[in-house]
């Protein structure tokens, strides 16, 4: 019972859509964190005097260390604020990407609305008609064009 309650819940569409968007999330996460650290981090690093985004930390202790990852080797707490740096920037990056996406989706999705013609209400029966109608849809009613309610 609880299984085939299960199975019917995991079948539902938004359910699996949910979960194909979470894989490629995933997956597109992973291309653009590559691409900040390896493509838009070393320019910008230059730029700014040399700097490598991803090895700034601050020492917690009196250690002598050069890098985060003689850091972590030796156990040494370090605040790594350059590494935080670049995961914002990763979050802009993917923020700014799926905003892009989801605007062009709904400019393809968005139904274009269709002018309304010039209608007049039926003197008859009051129901929206068309203004060169000479007959009411609804009612039926013969209808002049000089007929308008008002």
């Amino acid at each position: 019972m609880f299984i085939d309650e299960f199975k019917k819940f995991i079948m539902r569409g938004n359910v699996l859509d949910m979960a194909i968007g979470i894989i490629i999330g995933a997956a597109f996460n992973k291309i653009v964190s590559s691409f900040v650290s390896n493509i838009l981090m070393p320019p910008l690093g230059l730029l700014v005097g040399k700097v490598d985004f991803s090895n700034l930390f601050i020492n917690l202790s009196g250690e002598k260390v050069q890098t985060i990852a003689e850091a972590q080797a030796a156990n040494v707490p370090v605040i790594a604020y350059g590494l935080f740096l670049n995961t914002i920037i990763d979050f802009l990056i993917v923020s700014f990407a799926i905003f892009i996406m989801i605007k062009q989706i709904n400019r393809f999705a968005a139904k274009k609305e269709e002018p309304l013609p010039n209608t007049r209400k039926c003197p008859y029966c009051f129901s929206e008609i068309h203004d060169l109608a000479t007959r009411c849809p609804h009612c039926t009613s013969s209808l002049n064009k000089k007929q308008n309610s008002p």
